[in-house]
């Protein structure tokens, strides 16, 4: 009897600790794993020449596609994130619009075709090389159509007015929609945004051949939650005090069920 209760305390405790964990997932500002999934390829956008496209024609153009959730004209980190893309394709040995295609979607139903224009021309004008012009897209389109891919891709976001609370990370799919990778690029007061050229060529590289890989994006997610207002990412100490706590109730049963018992010697 004593058994079975000791068994019941232990899955009660270790079933907290393990949702304490997955609460985590549930975010309404950040960004979800989810890798093996498939993003909706039937979904229409329109391209910087106003052009209706879908998903499927973009993306099927090559073996990996690299996929940004940005709008553009933001006034925080997302020209930061796409000029660090820009660098890292300057550094990469990887050839853009061969090895892979880069799909660039605005957050903003109300951005429009010319405005994406602009930006287009503005992180050309970044690469050092000339780059085919369809290799990187940069796309506008209406909100339930944005919310398919970015839902779908784990990416998730809130409108504050005329800007948007969101984070900020490279996707990267094959051929099929199928997602392989997370990017999180690096961040610092002093340098900025940085993506490792051979994190980046990995990614391009695994996603070619459909190998899906995992980041520690989940446990920095569980460790760390991102502040919109500050644009950064801050301890969760009451997530992180939580999960301790019942990690050491956990080991403290475990302790007392298979603690030695003393044995005493009647004297005579």
């Amino acid at each position: 009897m004593k058994n079975r209760i000791f068994q019941i305390v232990l899955s009660i405790i270790l079933l907290l600790f393990v949702s304490s964990i997955l609460a985590g997932d549930r975010i309404e500002i950040g960004i979800d794993e989810k890798l093996g999934s498939y993003i909706p390829l039937d979904v229409h956008f329109k391209d910087a020449q106003g052009i209706e496209v879908t998903l499927k024609e973009l993306i099927s153009e090559s073996d990996a596609t690299v996929l940004a959730f940005v709008y553009y004209q933001c006034p925080g980190i997302c020209s930061p994130l796409l000029f660090e893309l820009s660098d890292v394709i300057n550094k990469s040995d990887l050839e853009l619009g061969y090895d892979y295609n880069i799909v660039t979607i605005s957050m903003d139903e109300y951005e429009t075709p010319e405005i994406a224009a602009d930006k287009k021309r503005t992180f050309f004008s970044a690469v050092d090389s000339n780059i085919p012009a369809d290799s990187w897209k940069f796309l506008t389109g209406d909100s339930t159509d944005i919310r398919a891919v970015s839902n779908a891709a784990g990416f998730y976001f809130q409108r504050d007015g005329n800007q948007f609370k969101h984070s900020g990370a490279f996707i990267f799919i094959d051929k099929e929609g199928k997602i392989c990778r997370y990017l999180f690029p690096g961040y610092s007061d002093r340098g900025g945004f940085s993506i490792l050229p051979f994190d980046f060529k990995m990614a391009v590289l695994e996603t070619n051949r459909g190998k899906i890989s995992p980041t520690i994006a989940r446990v920095l997610q569980f460790c760390f939650s991102y502040d919109p207002e500050g644009k950064s990412y801050v301890l969760n100490v009451t997530r992180i005090f939580g999960a301790g706590i019942l990690l050491l109730a956990a080991l403290f049963l475990i302790f007392i069920k298979f603690k030695p018992k003393k044995t005493f010697i009647k004297a005579r």
